[in-house]
């Protein structure tokens, strides 16, 4: 049995109250997707700043997700055809 391994990186920028993600998949074959996430702190959230963070990476993640599932069908298609998730 083979093993392969990805790697997601995560990195979070912050300027004032908006935060920033981006979530970099690293394949083996050096292919590289780039999810990228907002978020805007509220000021009431000052007693726990990470939430803006937590935010901001969750949508990374998920915006992720979805370039990955676009480049699937993409490749799909390219042996099968056009294909609706």
């Amino acid at each position: 049995m083979e093993a392969k391994q990805w790697t997601v990186q995560v990195y979070i920028t912050e300027e004032g109250d908006d935060t920033s993600a981006r979530a970099v998949l690293s394949t083996r074959d050096k292919t590289r997707i780039t999810g990228v996430g907002h978020a805007r702190r509220n000021p009431a959230d000052q007693p726990a700043p990470e939430i803006g963070d937590e935010l901001a990476v969750a949508r990374a993640l998920s915006d992720l997700g979805n370039r990955l599932l676009t480049v699937t069908s993409e490749d799909i298609a390219q042996f099968t055809g056009p294909t609706s998730w």
